[in-house]
């Protein structure tokens, strides 16, 4: 009984927060002449959040791989009444993150954001992909994450405060299938995060530097069409939500940092179901993405995506997936034999 009534607390703090994300005046004026690194802002929740921070005149440091495309999104920063710098940076490389450390550092004096948005994935059957796209992932998602803290810490250190943001997963407490490798570096993110503030607690740092991880739900972004896919199917899943509901979260939460942020109510009722009745939740979302990814999906190639080398699609903030599986669904619809 006792379990239960924390478990419902629990559910209901879970969810009281989901209103919070939206920013008043005060933090709108807030985010003026404040410096933001964001990692990933080629596409996606990166880009999404340049755009946004840009249009409370914020610096954005723009880092990804894809160079022409953060001069685009330089370009949309200006235009939104921000200051942007572009660092091509592949975070894989200690060295690069170190040199985006320090070219936002000459150029604007600060860093007061950290974002480490740069995620990649695998669909596919665990034996069915090649060793080597999993060590890729690593290089990425965890390695990547680590050097981006590390370089962020350390300036964070020298001058006495910052905020680190850490772009996790759901994946982060509910691993998934046919994304073992995916939700194994999430939740390394969620590990790293809970450590590193511990650790800024006992060198009494703990009230001027933050780190904070926020899991979202499956989003319409690119990455499923950057992805590697050996799953023999279309990237799919249920129920994505729009990307613009994260951007606005890790908005608010780069002012109002606190250590874990679980985005929207499926992924607030995925991470609370998970700490009461951890084996049925695992159960229920690997039977969703059965059903999602091998069961429905369309015939689709093997492609290591862009977890070697970027490519051109994926632009937008949004994927354009909701409207394909809906096109998808409907398509197989069409071919199911009539009911007698």
């Amino acid at each position: 009984m006792q379990r239960a009534r924390v478990g419902i607390i629990a559910v209901c703090l879970l969810f009281s927060a989901a209103c919070r994300s939206t920013l008043g005046t005060a933090d709108q004026q807030r985010i003026a002449g404040k410096t933001y690194v964001i990692t990933g802002a080629s596409s996606g929740f990166g880009r999404g959040m340049a755009t946004a921070l840009a249009a409370h005149g914020a610096h954005v440091v723009l880092a990804a791989r894809r160079t022409e495309l953060l001069e685009e999104v330089a370009a949309d920063v200006r235009k939104a009444g921000g200051t942007p710098l572009v660092v091509t940076t592949d975070v894989s490389r200690p060295e690069e993150v170190q040199r985006l450390a320090d070219e936002a550092v000459r150029r604007f004096g600060k860093i007061d954001v950290w974002v480490n948005g740069v995620g990649v994935g695998v669909i596919s059957r665990f034996w069915d992909a090649p060793v080597a796209d999993y060590s890729r992932i690593v290089d990425v998602n965890l390695k990547g994450l680590i050097y981006g803290s590390y370089s962020a810490i350390h300036q964070f250190r020298r001058q006495g405060y910052g905020t680190l943001v850490n772009i996790g997963s759901i994946d982060s407490e509910v691993p998934l299938a046919y994304r073992a490798a995916y939700s194994s570096t999430k939740a390394a993110v969620l590990s790293l995060g809970r450590a590193l503030n511990e650790e800024l607690r006992l060198a009494n740092l703990g009230k001027t530097v933050h780190v904070a991880t926020i899991m979202p739900w499956a989003v319409d972004t690119p990455w499923w069409q950057h992805a590697a896919n050996y799953s023999g199917g279309t990237p799919r899943m249920a129920a994505m939500d729009d990307p613009q509901k994260v951007v606005n979260a890790l908005v608010w939460l780069s002012l109002h940092p606190r250590e874990e942020m679980s985005v929207g109510w499926k992924a607030k009722g995925s991470y609370a179901s998970h700490k009461l009745l951890p084996d049925l939740t695992e159960r229920i979302s690997a039977n969703i993405a059965h059903h999602y990814q091998i069961e429905t999906a369309p015939p689709a190639p093997p492609t290591t995506g862009s977890i070697y080398q970027p490519m051109p699609e994926g632009r937008g903030v949004e994927g354009g997936n909701r409207e394909r599986m809906k096109k998808e669904d409907e398509a197989r619809d069409k071919q199911k034999p009539p009911k007698q």
